[in-house]
């Protein structure tokens, strides 16, 4: 079944992505990756504050001792909204220049799990880290092109990730007490014809959410059969992640992408780069914050 979106936000984001509920105050925080941008909607007033950065944001999690953590290009940083003050914590890459941090999200234990890609996603320079609640960071793989979405299943025992170029949807065995991850499989395959897979969220169903780079659309699958069961169509063709929320985690927030797009592309697409919404019918969960 196909869904359609509204837009909310013409924000004109060179790369709106990581989009995530702040339950406690009833916004979206979402970022603008190549406009150094932090984005803050409230959609009960329909104002999306903005907060200039220093460095290119690859994603925003919320923080159980208040505030929020970044993974910006030169790592892991805690970030104070009321100061706009951008704490770098750990740069594991600070050896590779040509590297920078792209999606990521926290599992139930409130690890903050992040993963790296080339500037120019050429080839597999990147890796996947995990910064634990202690500040210890952990290098979990390599081998990544673009790291993008990642989600964990109800029971915390399956963990879900996308390296956009390998066109698919991974799954591991997650083991939540220690954060270790093995047994590496592909359950999903996005055909050609429908882009690249983004940034992903889950439901409480345990079916994936994922935004389509060049498929003008967020489709949903379910990860035991490998099949698709929605669509939500969109009118750009560069959609790059979604996450449920609103007061019950049933409204689907859908970032989008205007960079690398050309004059004639902007005039066929000007709601490039906005912020979406849609009401598939499933209900999200309640993002997981960092805990230390």
């Amino acid at each position: 079944m196909a869904h359609n979106a509204e837009l909310l936000v013409g924000a004109k984001a060179l790369v709106g992505e990581g989009p995530i509920w702040d339950v406690r105050e009833q916004k979206l925080i979402w970022v603008d990756i190549a406009g150094k941008k932090l984005h803050f909607f409230d959609p009960a007033s329909g104002n999306d504050h903005v907060i200039e950065l220093e460095q290119m944001p690859g994603t925003v999690v919320l923080r159980k001792s208040g505030g929020l953590m970044l993974a910006v290009e030169n790592g892991f940083a805690a970030f104070d909204p009321a100061t706009a003050k951008l704490d770098i914590w750990s740069d594991p890459e600070a050896d590779k220049p040509q590297n920078r941090f792209n999606d990521g999200k926290c599992d139930p234990a409130g690890r903050f799990w992040a993963g790296t890609m080339p500037y120019d996603a050429s080839k597999p320079s990147g890796s996947l880290y995990c910064l634990e609640p202690s500040r210890t960071v952990r290098h979990m793989f390599d081998g990544v092109s673009c790291s993008n979405g990642i989600a964990w299943s109800g029971d915390a025992k399956t963990m879900y990730y996308i390296d956009t170029m390998t066109r698919g949807i991974d799954a591991f065995d997650f083991d939540l007490t220690h954060g270790e991850i093995r047994n590496r499989r592909k359950i999903v395959t996005i055909p050609e014809e429908a882009g690249f897979p983004d940034g992903m969220t889950i439901d409480t169903e345990n079916n994936l959410w994922v935004g389509h780079w060049g498929g003008a659309r967020v489709s949903c699958w379910d990860p035991h059969s490998g099949k698709e069961l929605e669509r939500i169509e969109l009118p750009v063709s560069q959609v790059t992640a979604c996450w449920f929320g609103g007061a019950n985690l049933d409204e689907l927030y859908i970032t989008t992408a205007r960079e690398g797009m050309d004059a004639s592309a902007l005039a066929e697409q000007p709601l490039a780069g906005g912020l979406f919404r849609a009401k598939p019918g499933p209900r999200g969960r309640e993002a997981a914050a960092y805990g230390g």
